[in-house]
């Protein structure tokens, strides 16, 4: 097999998304967002599977990295809907953090560009930080910068996609053409036995 075969791109594509959900997890705990932490987690192991897969031409592993790749495909979907408010979801639900801990996107305040401003706060004066900050404004809005990682996700997996289908096809044609009966045994030679 060439350098630019499949299964090399598909190993390629598996590193590329380990190395960009590793990213997006380190993130994910520092806003407390529960539920992609999770899932995450999840996309992690099946990328590793697919890259087991890819290596050792497994095509059971891959046909698992497959079926796992639709489900990341719709949850990336659903958490760029959440954070562009679309049908009827909120980027200021509980959904992500699974109403667990206050906490959002840690894009939120520590985004490119994000300024800061302290509030003092009369109920916050006996306490070790008497002041509160809220963020005026960012270059570029926290929910953009978390449905950029869920475009990158999206792309790298078709991608992955893709290359997983075209290798499990390719996979599978040489599972069926080496036969086991025919390697040990042609109608063309007398087989003998020899003591």
């Amino acid at each position: 097999m060439g350098c630019c075969s499949a299964r090399c791109m598909l190993i390629l594509l598996c590193c590329l998304q380990l190395i960009t959900v590793l990213e997006r997890q380190v993130f994910d705990f520092l806003g407390y967002q529960w539920a992609p932490i999770m899932i995450n987690f999840f996309h992690i192991i099946m990328v590793i599977l697919g890259l087991f897969g890819a290596v050792q031409y497994r095509s059971r592993y891959l046909i698992m990295y497959l079926l796992w790749t639709l489900l990341w495909l719709g949850w990336n979907v659903f958490v760029s809907c959440l954070y562009l408010d679309l049908g009827g979801l909120s980027k200021n639900s509980d959904i992500l953090s699974l109403g667990v801990s206050p906490h959002r996107s840690w894009w939120k305040e520590n985004g490119p560009g994000c300024q800061s401003e302290s509030l003092p706060s009369a109920g916050w004066q006996n306490q070790q930080n008497p002041e509160l900050s809220t963020v005026l404004s960012c270059w570029l809005e926290y929910q953009y910068i978390e449905i950029l990682h869920c475009v990158v996700q999206l792309l790298v997996s078709l991608l992955g996609f893709v290359y997983a289908c075209y290798a499990v096809s390719t996979f599978s044609d040489e599972e069926d053409s080496f036969n086991f009966i025919s390697e040990f045994h042609h109608p063309s030679k007398p087989s003998h036995l020899i003591f």
